[in-house]
């Protein structure tokens, strides 16, 4: 049974407004559904904000009816003046690109909705932050804080590697969390269901990103759905970059929410720490075969035209725009072939300042924030379409008839350059 604080019987009495009540009436609903036993404090909070394309179901533009129904799941219209003061807020992937809108696919009027409903999160006090790398962009729980967010990759990063506390949760949970300051205290919001569930053995040397992003999906796709991987083996230590990459494949994969790296996870400095004692319910064993196998089931067409590459997914860290730039200095892309090359706003201005960004645009290609062919949708007339990104490659299977290759940035740029798909799957 969910016991509620004084504060919280407050807030559900409507003592602490309209808004509150509806988002913590929802709050409660989803804590009995899953039975948890309290709430806990939510400080930061990742939201799906904009003129997405599933709030046409809505039929209104109108902000508060428009965030009261498809937010707070509510038919009575509320008025959002102020997330929770407690709760630092970001935007997560936008459908436009304040940077450069012209190539987000939106007409002028729904650009400009989209820019009426961004303002009001702003009234409410939501940083515009438009990217799905929040924790490189300031989004930063410490260990043992509570977090909610519906960017997959974003919650397995901040569980393994900060020792935060959140879980996939759904764009309305998110929502109303970040209203009301409360989320249920279950799954990885508790400490006992944060232990390792089976044991994975990395028996590869894995060293690119494109290395570590096969590597998620790999170990993904082999593992039961919502377990809690334990990673050991005889490999070298990953970087960021490389996690960003590794988490989005594995989160994709099979819903992973939490991941311990032994002597990397502030909750794992041994083995049997990661575990909490118990033993594993299962091992995996993840080598060059299983990497193999792996691409070749993304890529099961032989080499074609390439129409358009989409890169950066997650988005890209400056280090890998510097290496993109560094790779095109002097080349052009193929007259038939469109790259976009996907960030977020404070990398890009760090592009712009290097030179990076007019590098890349001499070769022909976009650099662009906020958004993704995910959110923003696929330019008219695509027919091949190559990402570096696995979780991209997956999402796109519900998303374009195009056909579809995967591989590495390196051969994703080859490939642009040649206007041909030049993996050698």
């Amino acid at each position: 049974m969910l016991t509620l604080t004084e504060e919280e019987k407050q807030i559900l009495d409507g003592r602490q407004g309209a808004v509150r009540q509806k988002a913590l009436e929802l709050i409660v609903r989803y804590g009995e559904v899953i039975a948890a036993e309290r709430l806990c404090r939510v400080t930061w909070a990742d939201l799906f904000c904009g003129a997405h394309g599933y709030l046409q179901v809505a039929e209104t533009r109108d902000f508060d009816p428009l965030f009261s129904k498809m937010s707070l799941c509510s038919d009575e219209t509320v008025s959002l003046a102020q997330m929770d003061q407690g709760c630092v807020c970001y935007s997560g992937v936008e459908a436009d690109c304040s940077e450069v809108p012209a190539e987000m696919l939106m007409d002028a009027d729904k650009q400009a909705h989209n820019r009426d409903l961004l303002n009001r999160f702003v009234d409410a006090g939501v940083i515009l932050s438009g990217n799905c790398i929040p924790y490189l962009t300031g989004f930063i729980p410490a260990m043992g804080e509570h977090f909610v967010s519906c960017e997959s990759s974003a919650v397995l990063f901040m569980n393994s590697l900060w020792g935060a506390c959140g879980n996939g949760d759904g764009i309305e949970a998110s929502f109303c969390a970040a209203v009301c300051g409360r989320t249920p205290a279950a799954g990885m919001h508790l400490p006992q269901n944060r232990f390792g569930t089976h044991q994975v053995e990395i028996a590869a040397a894995p060293r690119s990103v494109h290395d570590w992003d096969l590597l998620g999906y790999s170990i993904g796709s082999r593992l039961p759905a919502h377990s809690v991987p334990v990673i050991v083996g005889d490999f070298a230590r990953p970087n960021t970059i490389q996690l960003k990459a590794f988490f989005a494949a594995l989160a994709c994969a099979a819903g992973t929410e939490m991941a311990h790296f032994v002597g990397m996870t502030p909750e794992a400095p041994t083995r049997a720490a990661a575990f909490g004692g118990r033993p594993a319910s299962g091992n995996l064993r993840v080598g060059p075969r299983e990497m193999v196998a792996t691409l070749e089931a993304l890529n099961p067409h032989p080499g074609q035209p390439i129409d358009y590459v989409t890169l950066g997914c997650p988005h890209y860290h400056i280090d890998e725009l510097r290496k993109i730039a560094h790779f095109l200095a002097g080349r052009r892309f193929h007259a038939h072939t469109r790259v976009d090359i996907w960030t977020t706003g404070p990398m890009k201005y760090m592009a712009d300042r290097a030179g990076y960004t007019a590098t890349i645009e001499a070769a022909g290609g976009r650099v662009l924030t906020g958004s993704c062919p995910s959110t923003r949708g696929y330019p008219d007339g695509v027919r091949t379409v190559a990402y570096d990104s696995v979780k991209q490659r997956h999402s796109a299977e519900q998303e374009t008839d195009a056909v579809k290759f995967y591989g590495s940035r390196q051969v994703c740029l080859a490939s642009a350059l040649s206007g041909r798909w030049e993996g050698g799957v």
